[in-house]
């Protein structure tokens, strides 16, 4: 079964184009298809030289590969993007007061608002750090929140990254090599600018220096190492933050202090960005076999003499089983009703719920309560009758462990497709860094399904992205002048 998914065309409406991609459909009918192709094999060679890559492994061949890049923008108004930047906002407040709860005084499992048991049983609560605050009650200093578009003013959310978000990188390269593409087409639009995002995660990084820090606070990037999938973007931000990126090998841990190995003898560490798993950070007290992480470093986050940032156990806020209350945490906490809507979600371990989706394989998008990367996932109306039957089993044999959606007709974006322009499903993920305030760039990485009919936008699936921009609203019914410019 394949049915075809009626979805939001962002750049073409009823009237013919959109206004915010007026000035792109003029560039396209002055300089051709042909020319946008030139442009994307020359955006490869400048990826490639950079070294811009993601790893895939057990698929054969060489792992490191270019993540696929569309020169076709995808565009947002200002309008457009102030809505999205309050729901976002409101989400990461609501997120975090939620992790200081459960972690604290449970109020809202007292109020009977969330199951104890959905909180307190999952493998992504991590019991190490309840009664313990970080500094400024902020558990999750880099969120990234994965929204899709449903209709012109239709966005909502589709899943909550609260440990390691990944792509921002992605969304920084995009935009650079825009820049150096179309630099006349850029300036025509007048692009909000997302080139300071690094100076505005080191400081929500040196905000959450704890107590005990001395003077300028030394922030430091914890990598698995360059088999990780994300090792190239964990190099990028060390390098425009300026500061180092570290193994688990380069620290040691004296007397509850982190300390960095350098030339010139060890450094105190005061913030690590662990890009580690929670499972892998300190074998002492998690996995005893971790070779990734530092003996010791739990102890010392626990003592205040390192944050760690995001907190260990900030996995609970993103588990899929219990994003479909962040509504009412949102509620709960803040006193408000959500900005942006949650899609509809079906939980496997509620017999109700079970029993629908089992009827229903054909029709709904199932996955993995705690899987990434569109891994273990079922798009119900692209599967095969045996892939249904497949999960259909799973689902039987391990209920808590799989949600199921319904088919989502993502917007599309016009994209660039061998020789010729098609629309492709997109998504966006914009990233939210939380200190002594709330930081969020003006846009995000949009990530596309290249493939014709495919709503799976991973890079570890196929998909590619574009860059997002957020341009000021167009007057109404101002006609658009072709750029004279040839970038």
């Amino acid at each position: 079964m394949d049915q075809r998914i009626d979805a939001f065309d962002e750049m073409h409406g009823a009237d013919g184009v959109r206004p915010t991609y007026a000035v792109i459909e003029a560039w396209l009918k002055a300089h051709g298809l042909s020319a946008l192709a030139a442009k994307r094999t020359e955006a490869e060679a400048l990826f490639r030289r950079v070294g811009i890559t993601f790893a895939v492994y057990g698929e054969g061949g060489d792992p490191e590969r270019l993540i696929p890049f569309d020169p076709i923008p995808r565009i947002l108004a200002r309008s457009e993007w102030d809505r999205l930047a309050r729901g976002l906002t409101q989400r990461a407040k609501a997120l975090n007061m939620f992790m200081a709860d459960v972690y604290g005084r449970q109020d809202i499992l007292k109020a009977g608002r969330i199951p104890a048991a959905l909180v307190l049983g999952n493998e992504a609560y991590q019991p190490l750090m309840a009664g313990f605050v970080p500094p400024a009650e902020v558990y999750t200093h880099i969120s990234g929140i994965d929204l899709v578009r449903t209709g012109a003013e239709e966005f909502c959310v589709l899943e909550d990254n609260c440990r390691t978000p990944s792509g921002v990188s992605y969304m920084l390269e995009n935009r650079e090599a825009m820049l150096r593409l179309f630099p006349g087409l850029c300036s025509d639009h007048r692009l909000a600018p997302v080139g300071h995002y690094p100076e505005e995660l080191l400081e929500t990084l040196k905000e959450a220096a704890p107590p005990n820090c001395r003077g300028n606070p030394c922030v430091a990037i914890l990598t698995p190492g360059h088999f990780n999938s994300a090792y190239y973007e964990h190099c990028f931000l060390a390098d425009e933050m300026g500061v180092e990126v570290v193994e688990g090998a380069d620290l040691l841990v004296q007397d509850d202090v982190v300390l960095m190995r350098t030339t010139a003898g060890p450094r105190r560490v005061d913030v690590l960005y662990r890009r580690v798993d929670d499972d892998y950070l300190d074998p002492r007290v998690f996995r005893p076999d971790s070779m990734l992480g530092v003996p010791g470093i739990f102890a010392a986050y626990r003592a205040g003499n390192v944050t760690l940032a995001n907190a260990p156990g900030t996995g609970i806020a993103d588990d899929k089983a219990v994003y479909p209350y962040v509504p009412e945490m949102i509620r709960f906490y803040l006193a408000e009703e959500p900005v942006l809507s949650n899609v509809p979600t079906f939980l496997c371990e509620r017999d109700e719920d079970r029993a629908h989706v089992l009827a229903n394989l054909d029709s709904l998008v199932v996955k993995l309560a705690r899987g990434s990367g569109g891994y273990g996932m079922l798009v119900g109306p692209h599967s095969t009758a045996a892939q249904r039957e497949e999960f259909a089993r799973r689902i039987a044999a391990r209920p808590a462990d799989y949600i199921a959606q319904p088919t989502l007709a993502l917007s599309t974006v016009p994209t660039l497709a061998s020789d010729a322009m098609a629309p492709r499903h997109v998504d966006l993920r914009p990233y939210v860094l939380m200190g002594r305030e709330v930081r969020i760039v003006p846009g995000g990485l949009t990530r596309v399904a290249l493939r014709e009919g495919s709503l799976v936008v991973n890079s570890s699936q196929g998909g590619g992205t574009k860059d997002t921009w957020v341009v000021d609203d167009p007057p109404a019914r101002q006609a658009a002048r072709p750029s004279q410019s040839q970038g």
